[in-house]
C-alpha cells in the first residue's frame, strides 16, 4: 500500500509578491486608505464657484485654518491628506457627490488648475484626450493635421487606433476634415482648435 507523505514546507514556494528570484528585495508597498467624505468635509472646504479647497483644520505646524490647500504640479492642483496625494479635481468630485469618479474627470475648458464644479465632467480616457489642446511642436498650427509630400494628411485618434481621413490640398481642407470627424466621434468633448 502507498502512502503519501505532507510536502516539504521548505520545497513549496510562498504566494503572492515574495514569490521569485528576487523577492528578498521586494518590500510591500501600502498606501494609506482613501479620506472619508467625513473627513475631508473636517479638513477641507471646498467652494464650488471658485474651486478652491480651504483648510478648515490646522494638520501641520506650517498649515493654518483658511489657506489654500495644495501644490500645483504639472498644472494640477494636488492636496496630501494623512500622507496620501489627491488631485484636487478627484476631491471636488467625492466633496461634492459622495463617491469617487469611476472615469477620468474631464476638465471642459481643458485648464487643469480650472476645478470650479461647473467645469468638471466625467469622461472616458479616449473623451479626455480628445479635449487637448494643440501640442505645442505642431508645426502647421491646425489640430488633426500634418505635413506630407503630396499635401496635407488628416488623422485622428479613437480608441487607440489611427483613423486616416484623408490627403488634401491645404491645410485648411484636411482641418475641415478633422473637425467634422471630431465632433461626430466625440461629441462635445471635441477639441478642434
Amino acid at each position: 500500500m502507498f502512502v503519501s507523505t505532507p510536502p516539504d514546507s521548505i520545497r513549496t514556494l510562498p504566494k503572492g509578491r515574495s514569490r521569485g528570484p528576487f523577492s528578498f528585495c521586494e518590500t510591500p508597498v501600502r498606501r494609506p486608505p482613501r479620506v472619508t467624505r467625513a473627513r475631508l468635509r473636517e479638513l477641507l472646504h471646498y467652494d464650488p464657484d471658485t474651486g478652491e479647497f480651504r483648510w478648515l483644520a490646522r494638520v501641520t505646524k506650517w498649515i493654518k485654518p483658511g489657506d489654500m490647500a495644495g501644490t500645483v504640479d504639472q498644472g494640477y492642483r494636488r492636496i496630501t491628506i494623512a500622507g496620501r496625494h489627491y488631485r484636487a479635481h478627484h476631491l471636488a468630485w467625492f466633496y461634492m457627490k459622495g463617491k469617487w469618479c469611476p472615469q477620468v474627470i474631464d476638465h471642459r475648458d481643458g485648464d487643469p488648475s480650472n476645478n470650479r464644479w461647473a467645469n468638471l465632467r466625467p469622461a472616458t480616457r479616449w473623451q479626455n484626450s480628445a479635449n487637448k489642446r494643440l501640442y505645442r511642436n505642431n508645426a502647421c498650427g491646425l489640430k488633426g493635421v500634418c505635413r506630407e509630400r503630396s499635401g496635407w494628411r488628416a488623422t485622428i485618434y479613437k480608441d487607440g487606433q489611427r483613423h486616416h481621413l484623408g490627403n488634401f490640398p491645404t491645410p485648411q481642407e484636411a482641418h475641415a476634415a478633422y473637425v467634422k470627424a471630431a465632433r461626430e466621434l466625440f461629441g462635445e468633448f471635441a477639441r478642434t482648435e
